[in-house]
């Protein structure tokens, strides 16, 4: 079995914690917890026919990029950049954070996961928007109804296992 660890990023609020208690659990949980520090799930998947075992990072939210415990990120084979579309902010605290893990430990393989489509009348982005123009892949998700959030951790990890 392959092992992979994906470092989880985004501001504060974002829903992290929860794309990842939906993936490995299929829960979602309505109250706000906030996560202090590093929380670590694992999960496998199989991935064209290989196991894979999924170590989750899920890194405390940070609203600044400064802030962002790069030493955190050390051995991480992909990460996936959260924001939430109901604030145009972490849009913008996403890009940063890309670009500075890029600078500490160049191209890694990467998903944006824009949250909360649950709540699209109240979101500030636009759904077809990237990360100053990368056509990277970018998952319109929810932690509450589970949409799109499989097939982003999926994702990832074929890419992975294809971008070595």
């Amino acid at each position: 079995m392959i092992q992979k660890k994906i470092c989880l990023l985004g501001a504060y609020g974002v829903g992290k914690t929860s794309l990842v208690r939906r993936f490995v659990e299929s829960l979602f949980d309505e109250s706000y917890h906030t996560t202090v520090g590093v929380k670590i799930d694992k999960k496998v998947l199989q991935v064209s026919g290989t196991a894979v075992m999924l170590m989750l990072w899920d890194l405390a939210g940070e609203d600044e990029v400064e802030q962002v415990r790069l030493s955190h990120l050390r051995g991480a084979a992909g990460f996936i950049l959260v924001v939430d579309g109901c604030r145009k902010s972490t849009l913008l605290l996403a890009s940063a954070l890309r670009e500075r893990v890029r600078a500490a430990f160049g191209e890694l393989p990467y998903v944006l996961a824009v949250n909360k489509s649950d709540l699209l009348e109240q979101w500030e982005i636009n759904p077809g928007d990237r990360l100053n123009g990368d056509p990277g892949d970018v998952f319109i998700t929810s932690a509450k109804t589970g949409a799109c959030v499989e097939q982003m951790f999926e994702r990832l990890a074929a890419k992975m296992l294809t971008d070595v």
